[in-house]
């Protein structure tokens, strides 16, 4: 049976500074999103709340039992806009 040829692999060089191109890394003011994002689920929260204590006739007394949807829909854009945070 025949011998399979070694190939020798070329020692990596890494590139000369020249070569380098700088990158600039924009870094954004992300200090508004965890105000919104705990405004969020307050707000989410207290309108469930609401919804319960005064049995439906607020916030919105036409939405009826969709307010507890609305309520869990502040709650998750709370978590969407939680995505944002660095």
């Amino acid at each position: 049976m025949p011998k399979s040829r070694i190939r020798k692999k070329a020692d990596f060089t890494p590139p000369s500074a020249s070569a380098k191109q700088a990158t600039s890394i924009k870094l954004t003011n992300r200090s508004w999103v965890a105000p919104v994002m705990l405004a969020l689920f307050l707000i989410g929260l207290a309108w469930i709340v609401l919804f319960y204590v005064t049995e439906g006739d607020l916030p919105i007394k036409s939405l009826g039992n969709w307010n507890i949807v609305a309520g869990f829909g502040f709650i998750a854009a709370g978590f969407g806009v939680s995505t944002q945070w660095k």
